[in-house]
């Protein structure tokens, strides 16, 4: 079944040891997003929220380099072996991450 927010028709399977490391990296974000909300919901200091803000942006960078790393070995590694390696694919993604 095709992911309804995915852009491609591609799909990664994933270990459950993956798939429960990466879903507890999120679930931390999400929970720092929520803290970040309700600290301007309660008019916390701007330099309080800045500073949470970037834990968040910091755990989001890590959970972009455990995914990326993981793509590279897997599936990356599979499509060379299959000599269907998009380099294209890789370098765009790469770019986007290093805004």
């Amino acid at each position: 079944m095709p992911c309804e927010h995915c852009m491609s028709e591609k799909q990664t399977k994933r270990t459950e040891e993956e798939k429960k490391k990466l879903m507890n990296r999120l679930s931390r974000i999400e929970g720092q997003i929520r803290g970040i909300r309700q600290m301007v919901e309660n008019d916390a200091y701007c330099v309080d929220i800045l500073t949470q803000s970037a834990a968040a942006k910091s755990a989001f960078s890590a959970f972009n380099k455990e995914l990326l790393r993981r793509h590279m070995e897997g599936c990356v590694v599979r499509d060379i072996k299959n000599d269907e390696a998009d380099i294209d694919e890789l370098m765009d993604i790469i770019g986007k991450l290093m805004k």
